[in-house]
């Protein structure tokens, strides 16, 4: 079991230019451009006291088809399982950047009910990221250990709330932010971050989860076989 399990994560598995990777890639890219045509155009901007809906709409939207994709490509699925965890665990890292949350509260562009849980709950992600890759560096079966899952549950948390504080909060208490607001993430270059990065990012986390799920059934499944195999030799003595 433990071969089959260094099969999914120690050994490197690089994006294929043709087939399910470059689908893979051109989603992405088109996704990234399709942003840039609607941010050009006010798409995301929405009016004084009304909710985002827009970017939940950018958010929710592509997470949306990759779940489907999963459901229902078996051969975007066999991709999505077979993703080396390492790299996707590494870009992880990359959240340790939301100090800039904190950086646009100090200068008055983001409101520190926002900034505060987003950059922090970034941050720790970020930090941690390359504790946990180092994890799976010595262990391999580490994919499949419930510190692993929960890792990959807390991220998922931090990009939640951070997005329903963003959401909710001009919906329920339109003048809760004040004269600052969360308006600068409906334009270039942050809104890439509800739009882009926080799909992004959620995606690896499940991408993550849906291995470590799989690993799981494979270890349950290879204890039922050795239990069996060991109750017919007893049998047969």
């Amino acid at each position: 079991m433990e071969n089959t399990v260094v099969s999914h994560v120690n050994q490197p598995k690089v994006l294929s230019a043709s087939g399910t990777g470059a689908f893979v890639a051109v989603f992405f890219l088109a996704w990234l451009g399709l942003i840039f045509v609607l941010c050009a155009r006010g798409g995301f901007v929405a009016p004084p006291g009304a909710p985002p809906l827009a970017l939940l709409i950018g958010l929710l939207a592509p997470l949306s088809l990759f779940l489907l994709g999963y459901r229902t490509i078996p051969a975007l699925r066999e991709f999505i399982l077979t993703a080396d965890l390492r790299i996707i665990v590494g870009i992880q890292a990359w959240r340790w950047a939301g100090f800039a949350f904190l950086t646009l509260y100090t200068y008055g562009v983001l409101p520190g009910a926002f900034a505060w849980p987003a950059g922090l709950g970034d941050m720790a992600i970020g930090v941690t990221a390359p504790l946990v890759l180092a994890s799976l560096l010595r262990r391999p079966n580490f994919a499949e250990s419930k510190s692993f899952v929960a890792w990959n549950l807390s991220g998922i948390l931090d990009l939640t709330v951070a997005v329903s504080i963003g959401a909710l909060v001009p919906l329920l208490a339109p003048n809760f932010y004040g004269a600052v607001t969360t308006a600068p993430m409906t334009k270039l270059p942050l809104v890439l971050v509800p739009t882009y990065l926080v799909p992004t990012f959620l995606m690896l986390h499940l991408t993550a989860l849906f291995q470590a799920r799989r690993l799981g059934r494979q270890t349950t499944g290879y204890g039922n076989s050795a239990a069996r195999g060991e109750i017919r030799i007893s049998q047969t003595a």
